[in-house]
């Protein structure tokens, strides 16, 4: 009776109230009934004042290398805010100059690249495209003009008179030589001639032997002369074509002089314009045959074609990137950072079984298009493309964009390639990222410091403060108006916030997990309008958030069963000496419960101490073989001061298959050994949770809601008593944040929870005896076992290694 009257005091005296068992925000908590009487949140998020802060000033830093990282868990809203922070700052921005290429006169395989200010490329694009229509038409009428004709007849007849002087010549020494000379198409024959007619073969071979030497002798000068004027004729045809190449280049030149003239004035302040101008002026006096037109000739068959094809591409502009509907700077997010997609690239067309291309074929990419402005994407996207990741640290510290075919080498098919000009690179960078990819960056790249100097770190939580309160009812507010669900009850808006502290994990904060929090606002919302109800009440969330249980509770309901069936051992109730109820968080998915579990210890004659059956059969983790040496830590430190431990004693997590880790069982394992060592039972219907020091100071832990609430459902399948509960660290208690069924259940005094400080506090709990008394019994224990082991060792059946 004594027992049970102080192991009732001290649970009374332990016991959690229930007020402390939720979060404690009420639905009178709030002045208003719905959240159609408050204001909607104007900030994308709240809570997060650390980034803020951080993101304002990378923001604002000019200097290369400060980009931004945001650092933080999944679903806390850093893209939605990076990208509504980063477009306000936009917004005061200048819209950044435009880009375009144009061909290279001097070196066709490298296009350059000229910059406009905002909103002026595509106006000088159409500017050139008039100027080659002004171009064309004024070519072909100067060289329909009376004026080229006339020169053209010129030109033709001083060369037309020089060529008959020279054939007159060639005619008259011939003839003195009494040979004649006739054009053919295969080109000059020379005839002998007798009497002013030409020999016949039968005349030829008649004549004398001598004779004939002598014929053939002059033949061969004639033919010599014939050579000559041949060459000096086919010379002045050259001349001809020369000269009258000058003719044509020089009235194209004329032509259009008026309308360069102009267009150099109008770019007078751009120095690469006046450059790009004058080479063209150059090159469309140098090409005049692409802008007069076919003659009809045979020659010119396919003139029209060549001329389409080369005026298409040569004289044209290609305005890479246009800011003419852009105001203040651009922001690109970019959710595919491929290499493509980030740097651009040139496209490629299939000829003749070769790949061809040309400067109008150059594509940007993201970083041209955000250069001057902003460019956002996400880590793990950007690193799943390792060439990328290494072009953008390139790229930032070269403050160059550079467009290359980098699968070149890899092609199958032969390519004609262009290196475009590289573009000057003025973008801030702001990537998103994992906690766990940041410091893998930080640790293993040097170049990450550099290129990323501004940590944005977004907290897990914030305090619970009536600012952040307010701050979280106006972000309901806005979020069911823009996804079109329905208002809250305040009720429901209490009950919502309290399981956001469930998610932060401490009653005295807020989880900055949204996408967890909209989740369960949008099936609340379904669940009323099922109901056809006008508000969410706080039946709606809490049928929203068992759904969502139910949806993904098989695993644990499966195990439940196993335990009320008898195929996993666990007792609820009665006392058992060396067995105690320990409690584990197992993980499906996204969704975590705990599991009871029967831990058993065996204590004997020995000096092996405590042996860690899973850790010899290799399925402890380091934590949990941790926990299990500080136990020998402590048991000395008690017991150990006059003589050495004389026991040896195994531990083990019963019907266990799997990896155990943690030292969140290592009170528990404690209590079981001394149980097993003083001989005295533990209350079945108690389970424990919590690590230990070797000091005996109970420690926090993980997961104690999912832990609490495991063992609640099975006590409840198995039939609760009033008697049972979970004994938890008292740092805990602030964790709390239990189920409405479950708190509802301690509340009536169908289960419990204690929080203990001390291994005594708890060992009395479980035992309904001082912790005096049960050390007594460990002692007197020990010592027995130690003069038998003595007796034992002096007879020599033990050895004093044994």
């Amino acid at each position: 009776m004594e027992r049970e009257r102080r192991g009732d005091g001290l649970k009374q005296s332990r016991q959690v109230p229930a007020a402390q068992l939720r979060g404690d925000i009420k639905a009178d908590d709030f002045p208003f009934e719905t959240t159609n009487e408050i204001e909607s949140l104007s900030d994308v998020v709240f809570g997060q004042k650390r980034a803020e802060r951080a993101s304002e000033f990378g923001l604002k830093v000019k200097q290369p290398g400060y980009n931004l990282f945001l650092v933080g868990p999944s679903g806390s809203g850093k893209s939605a805010y990076a990208l509504a922070k980063v477009t306000e700052m936009a917004e005061d921005g200048q819209a950044p100059n435009d880009w375009c290429y144009v061909y290279n006169f001097e070196s066709p395989d490298h296009p350059l690249a000229i910059s406009f200010p905002a909103g002026q490329a595509a106006q000088f694009k159409q500017t050139i495209e008039t100027l080659i229509k002004d171009i064309e038409r004024n070519a072909r009428a100067a060289f329909a003009s009376e004026e080229f004709e006339k020169k053209r007849k010129s030109v033709h007849k001083t060369f037309n008179d020089q060529a008959e002087e020279i054939w007159k010549q060639l005619e008259q020494y011939a003839k003195d030589q009494n040979f004649g000379v006739e054009k053919t198409q295969q080109g000059y024959l020379t005839v002998p001639l007798r009497f002013g007619r030409p020999i016949s073969k039968e005349e030829f071979k008649a004549m004398p032997e001598a004779e004939q030497d002598e014929l053939n002798q002059k033949g061969k000068e004639v033919e010599a002369e014939v050579t000559e004027a041949a060459r000096r004729i086919e010379l002045v045809e050259r001349q001809l074509e020369e000269e009258y190449d000058k003719l044509k280049k020089k009235m194209a030149r004329e032509a259009v002089n008026d309308l360069f003239a102009a267009l150099l004035d109008l770019y007078a302040d751009n120095e690469k314009v006046l450059t790009y101008l004058t080479k063209m002026h150059d090159d469309v006096s140098e090409n005049y045959r692409l802008f007069q037109g076919s003659d009809g000739s045979e020659e010119n068959f396919l003139f029209p074609f060549v001329e389409s094809k080369v005026r298409s591409t040569r004289y044209q502009v290609n305005v890479f990137v246009d800011r003419s509907k852009l105001t203040g700077a651009p922001v690109v997010f970019e959710t595919n950072p491929s290499y493509h997609n980030l740097f651009g690239k040139v496209e490629y067309r299939g000829s003749f079984g070769s790949m061809s291309t040309d400067f109008t074929m150059i594509k940007p990419g993201a970083l041209h298009t955000s250069n001057g402005g902003y460019l956002i994407v996400q880590a793990a996207e950007l690193l799943a493309n390792p060439l990328s990741w290494i072009m953008l640290k390139r790229t930032l510290k070269t403050r160059q964009i550079r467009i290359e075919n980098v699968l070149e080498e890899q092609a199958l098919v032969s390519t004609a390639g262009i290196k475009p000009e590289e573009i000057p690179l003025d973008v801030k960078v702001v990537m998103i990222g994992s906690a766990h990819l940041y410091h893998l960056l930080a640790q293993w790249d040097e170049d990450f410091h550099k290129i990323f100097k501004v940590k944005v770190e977004f907290d897990t939580d914030m305090e619970k403060s009536a600012e952040h309160i307010q701050d979280f009812a106006s972000f309901v507010k806005r979020y069911t108006e823009e996804s079109g669900l329905l208002p809250f009850h305040r009720g429901a808006l209490a009950s919502l916030m309290n399981y956001s502290s469930r998610l932060a994990g401490d009653q005295r904060k807020l989880s900055t997990r949204f996408h967890d929090i909209t989740k369960i606002i949008v099936e609340s919302s379904f669940w009323a309008e099922q109901a056809e109800a006008l508000v969410v009440e706080e039946a709606h969330l809490r049928q929203a958030l068992d759904e969502q249980e139910y949806r993904s509770s098989r695993i644990a309901e499966r195990i439940r069963e196993m335990i009320a069936d008898g195929t996993l051992m666990v007792d609820t109730e009665g006392e058992v000496v060396g067995q105690i109820n320990g409690l584990a968080v197992l993980q499906t998915g996204d969704y975590m419960f705990g599991q009871p579990h029967r831990i058993t210890a065996q204590t004997y004659l020995g000096r092996k101490g405590i042996l860690n059956i899973e850790r010899e059969t290799s399925l402890s983790g380091q934590l949990h073989d941790k926990g299990l040496l500080i136990l020998s830590g402590y048991l000395n430190g008690k017991f150990a001061q006059e003589r050495p431990l004389p026991i040896s004693a195994s531990v083990t997590f019963e019907q266990t298959y799997s990896m155990i880790d943690g030292d969140s069982a290592s009170s528990t394992e404690l209590y079981a050994l001394l149980s097993s060592l003083s001989q005295t039972g533990i209350k079945q219907g108690i389970a424990v949770t919590g690590s230990v020091n070797q000091k005996g100071e109970i420690q926090p832990i993980g997961g104690v809601n999912e832990k609490i609430e495991g063992f609640f459902y099975v006590c409840a399948a198995k039939g609760l008593t009033g008697e049972q509960g979970v004994i938890i660290p008292h740092q805990n208690v602030k964790n709390l944040g239990l189920k409405a069924d479950v708190a509802e259940a301690i509340e009536r005094g169908q289960f419990h929870v204690w929080s203990v400080e001390t291994i005594e506090q708890g060992i009395e709990m479980l035992t309904g005896e001082s912790a005096e008394t049960i050390f007594a019994r460990v002692e007197q224990r020990l010592n027995q076992m130690f003069e038998r082991l003595k007796a034992l060792e002096r007879k020599g059946d033990v050895k004093p290694s044994d």
